[in-house]
């Protein structure tokens, strides 16, 4: 994990997604002095996909890192669709992303040509992560096996190569679930370096992931990086829980969370942050924004000094795990 601790300034990196048209249409003028944040406020660690925005995202990343030396920074991005030259109608949370139609492939040629894609996009000549995106129940449903399948005998093969070979510096996968991950570290015949956890290791939702993937990457070596640290924002009072409407319960829990950063003068912002980087198998925290304003306060609240007392009355209400590592 040298190759992403040695760029990864207090855990602390950024996702790409919302440079994708994730939920609104951002403008290229909001998209580039964010990224112009997040490089002033020394984030290095940049996380994209093709998917994010039928390839906005990349392209938008590509342009605003090209002045940038390419050895001081990280890029991770991710393989598993293609994107066509063919149009379609948008719908869904990328609905003001490009009209291009995405291709679903995670095999052996279909991985070679993601990535000479995506690099193209970036404008750059190597990747130095490389995750096989949402091979998982909540994008494939019952089908979703069988993809992974698709990418043990395509993607993952391809990747280890490139690895090898020193052509890339790690991979691992990239999902909205804790099962695809428990599978894929279980695989004997699989090595992978790190896996993009997003939505499953927040103040919000975190029992799964700390009961099964975290000791299972600690014993195998392989960092997680925590996507969604907000719960895709309805922990900074979004209208969306892990990309979803937010169900009443949990409602009422981000109700109960906010009165106790209340009593303690704190945020939940920086107490999500800190909770999600607190545990010794993450490697980095990505949050995403699309405003210049919130990635300074995204690492301020890192810094935030928060007591101990207000870590042990969420223990006590039951609002997070006894057994989670905190930053205390």
């Amino acid at each position: 994990m040298d190759f992403l601790s040695g760029k990864v300034r207090e855990k602390i990196g950024i996702g790409t997604a919302p440079l994708g048209n994730l939920f609104r249409d951002v403008s290229e003028e909001e998209a580039m002095e964010t990224i112009e944040s997040a490089w002033n406020s020394g984030i290095r660690y940049f996380d994209t996909a093709p998917f994010y925005g039928a390839g906005l995202a990349e392209l938008r990343l590509g342009e605003g890192l090209k002045e940038h030396k390419r050895e001081d920074y990280i890029i991770s991005t991710k393989v598993g669709r293609l994107i066509s030259d063919e149009t379609e109608q948008k719908e869904g949370i990328f609905k003001d992303g490009r009209n291009n139609k995405i291709i679903s492939d995670y095999t052996v040629d279909g991985t070679l040509r993601s990535i000479e894609d995506s690099m193209k996009r970036l404008k750059t000549d190597k990747l130095d992560v490389v995750f096989v995106h949402d091979i998982s129940p909540d994008f494939y449903g019952d089908e979703w096996i069988s993809k992974f399948d698709e990418a043990s005998n395509g993607a993952f093969k391809v990747l280890s190569d490139l690895k090898g070979e020193g052509v890339i510096k790690g991979w691992g996968i990239g999902v909205n679930t804790t099962e695809p991950i428990e599978l894929l570290l279980g695989l004997e015949e699989a090595r992978p370096d790190i896996c993009l956890s997003a939505t499953q290791y927040t103040l919000l939702d975190h029992e799964m992931a700390l009961e099964r993937v975290m000791p299972m990457a600690e014993a195998k070596d392989v960092g997680i990086v925590v996507g969604a640290p907000y719960s895709s924002g309805a922990l900074l009072g979004g209208h969306s829980y892990n990309y979803d409407h937010i169900p009443p319960e949990v409602a009422d829990q981000i109700k109960q969370l906010e009165k106790v950063a209340a009593k303690y003068d704190t945020t939940l912002k920086a107490a999500a942050l800190q909770f999600s980087a607190a545990h010794p198998a993450v490697a980095a925290v990505i949050p995403g924004s699309t405003r210049p304003e919130r990635i300074k306060n995204d690492i301020a609240g890192l810094k935030t000094s928060i007591p101990a007392e207000f870590w042990k009355e969420l223990v006590e209400k039951n609002l997070i795990s006894a057994l989670a590592p905190l930053p205390v």
